[in-house]
């Protein structure tokens, strides 16, 4: 094969080779719960089959932190010793949930990875969530089993929650030794659920979002695939296993770190170096340092505090690829890492999805990036984007519209939520993100988020479920919550509280009210108190682009 000069053209050449037919990642059309998807023709149909292929990385590095290191070899066989555990202790079966509340683990990994063997549903719920929170998930799940660390378990102690609670740090090494050896399995259908990852709801409430066996399979094999393109866009045989390091500093309850990191260096080989802890810019240059860490997917805030510090102190150089994910960055802030931090200049990109969509819809090649600043990339493999107007047609190119998305990847739908399915998906699988955008010579370009969604250092914030909180105070009429520019977090959570006389209340006594009902992330940190009315248009919605802070 010949490759064009033309990066585009080449990728396109290389892509036909790899997914046409005979080719190892040769894709077809076939109809996946009613609709027509663009798949894989040879796929594996479940995630233990993942796991049982990962042992043949044997005693290579899986999952690294600080002070551990678990090679597949490892991982693969006390995950089926704490599935033994899980199923014979606690009965746990096919389609029962098995709850993580956790920080970042290696008990957290295996824990999922046990589920899996079962036919169980992983439930990831948000480690920053408040006790109310909590109640909520537990209710809304139902899980058989948690596994929770100490710090949340505590929380745990006041729910409704009777069933048993199992520790990262005892009971699950516990149980992990006292059932070597064991490794059940039971079969699943490619389109049962496998985890459920909760996203803010704009109801007011976290919704579940249920991605199936197919799903996270299918996100495993794109990630297979890139690592063919790469080596094929070098002149490189592609081999596996691969070589690559990842750092993991998002938590494990976020598809950037479960569905598109841990889960697919299964098939892949490559290592995930798991940050643990608060973010500290010393400790995770440390550990790039010391593992040779090649790849690293950030949340922009991140990238941010790393400009922050003298990198002359440090040796970056195994790093090769850097992303930027979960919230949009500015051009200027894409150029000032580039100035910073040499893997930037030559491999900084960046991509559009949601939790909806299992994995980035969109993604934008380094070369891209730089010509293009404010694209957020051309849909990736398996995945079609169509822009469309308010009654559901797609629009030419350059017109706003909402982002439609169809792919493997794409949520099952929101657990035990069927109106809110039927209003994200359609009959023919098409998710609504309910984002808006338009096209442009195949490139996406955001324009807006959820209009109402405030984006506050990777986390989605949702105003209705704040302002909810704040009409449980007995001082406030009214409040509008929304997002403001923020130098380090992207966007910080600003509150408009109506009362009726402004000094009933102060901005610190409401912190702290809302502080006891939701995670510190979704807490305001600017307050207006006013006793005007807020801003309604004739339907008597709040109008939020007249709201002045």
């Amino acid at each position: 094969m010949t490759a064009s000069a033309d990066p585009r053209a080449a990728a396109a050449q290389i892509t036909a080779t790899l997914t046409g037919p005979g080719g190892p990642f040769e894709t077809t059309v076939e109809e996946v719960l009613g609709a027509p998807l663009t798949v894989l023709r040879h796929r594996r149909g479940s995630l233990s089959e993942l796991l049982d292929a990962s042992t043949a990385w044997g005693d290579r590095d899986y999952l690294v932190t600080a002070d551990r290191r678990l090679s597949f070899a490892e991982h693969a066989a006390a995950a089926g010793a704490l599935a033994g555990a899980l199923a014979k202790r606690y009965g746990v079966g096919k389609g029962d949930r098995v709850a993580v509340l956790a920080a970042n683990t290696p008990e957290w990994v295996l824990t999922f990875w046990a589920a899996q063997c079962l036919g169980a549903i992983a439930v990831g719920y948000n480690a920053w969530w408040t006790q109310r929170e909590i109640a909520y998930g537990l209710e809304h799940t139902a899980p058989k089993v948690v596994v929770a660390d100490a710090k949340r378990s505590a929380l745990l102690h006041d729910s409704w929650f009777d069933g048993p609670v199992l520790s990262t740090e005892r009971e699950v090494p516990e149980l992990i030794a006292a059932h070597a050896g064991e490794n059940p399995r039971t079969p699943v259908a490619p389109d049962d659920p496998a985890v459920v990852l909760y996203t803010s709801g704009t109801s007011g409430r976290p919704k579940g979002v249920v991605h199936s066996h197919r799903n996270m399979v299918a996100v495993s094999d794109y990630h297979r695939f890139t690592d063919a393109m790469s080596a094929t866009m070098r002149g490189r045989e592609f081999a596996e296993p691969s070589d690559k390091r990842f750092l993991l500093t998002s938590p494990l309850f976020h598809i950037a770190s479960l569905h598109n990191l841990v889960v697919p260096r299964l098939i892949t080989g490559a290592a995930v170096v798991m940050h643990q802890g608060s973010f500290e810019v010393d400790r995770v240059l440390r550990l790039v340092e010391r593992e040779r860490v090649s790849n690293w997917g950030a949340v922009p805030t991140m990238a941010a505090r790393i400009l922050e510090h003298d990198l002359g102190d440090y040796d970056l150089s195994s790093l090769a690829a850097l992303s930027l994910n979960a919230a949009p960055s500015s051009p200027a802030f894409q150029q000032r890492l580039r100035e910073r931090l040499p893997v930037a200049e030559v491999a900084l990109t960046t991509s559009y999805g949601l939790t909806e969509s299992g994995t980035a819809a969109t993604v934008a090649t380094p070369a891209e990036l730089a010509a293009y600043p404010e694209t957020v990339g051309r849909p990736i493999l398996g995945v079609e984007v169509e822009i469309r107007d308010g009654a559901g047609k797609a629009v030419p190119d350059g017109v706003e519209g909402e982002i439609c998305v169809r792919s493997p990847y794409v949520m099952l739908g929101y657990w035990n939520d069927e109106a809110a399915t039927a209003a994200a998906i359609d009959s023919e699988r098409w998710l609504r993100t309910g984002d808006f955008g338009t096209f442009a010579d195949g490139r996406l370009h955001l324009s807006g988020r959820r209009s109402d969604l405030v984006l506050r250092g990777g986390e989605n914030v949702y105003p209705i479920e704040i302002e909810n909180a704040l009409d449980e105070h007995p001082a406030v009429l009214e409040s509008a919550v929304l997002g403001v520019p923020h130098e380090d977090l992207g966007q910080e959570v600003a509150a408009v509280v109506v009362v009726a006389e402004v000094d009933a209340v102060t901005p610190d006594q409401l912190r702290a009210f809302v502080a006891e009902r939701l995670a510190y992330f979704k807490v305001p940190s600017r307050w207006v108190i006013t006793a005007d009315p807020l801003p309604r248009n004739a339907t008597g919605k709040v109008v939020r682009r007249e709201i002045h802070l």
